[in-house]
């Protein structure tokens, strides 16, 4: 969340509070409990915000999770398909000493685990 998103959404809670005051004034509240049923909307409001931060935190649905996640995918299908068009223009024999040198190094790999 950017510092504008911050801001925009200060705004809005105090226009809503606001709303809810007159709306609870409109409706026949005195002005003590109007006040302190706007409050308890926007209580109620921020309490379920924090709720669903904490959730989206274990469940693991933060935007810079999502972000990481999308961008990972992204970069290995590049590298996928960057991989693969240098293998199909490998000749035969490169191939194949490619495969010999694979093999080498997961013979190499077993005997040191």
């Amino acid at each position: 969340m950017t510092k504008a998103n911050v801001l925009q959404l200060g705004l809005l809670l105090f226009l809503l509070g606001g709303l809810a005051y007159f709306t609870f004034l409109f409706y026949g509240f005195d002005l003590t409990k109007a006040g302190i049923a706007s409050e308890s909307v926007l209580v109620l409001l921020l309490l379920t915000w924090i709720l669903s931060y904490f959730f989206r935190v274990v469940t693991g649905k933060m935007t810079f999770m999502e972000q990481r996640k999308r961008y990972r995918s992204q970069y290995q299908q590049i590298t996928d398909r960057e991989l693969e068009a240098r293998f199909d223009s490998m000749s035969n024999e490169d191939k194949i000493r490619f495969f010999k040198e694979l093999e080498k190094d997961n013979n190499e790999n077993k005997e040191t685990n």
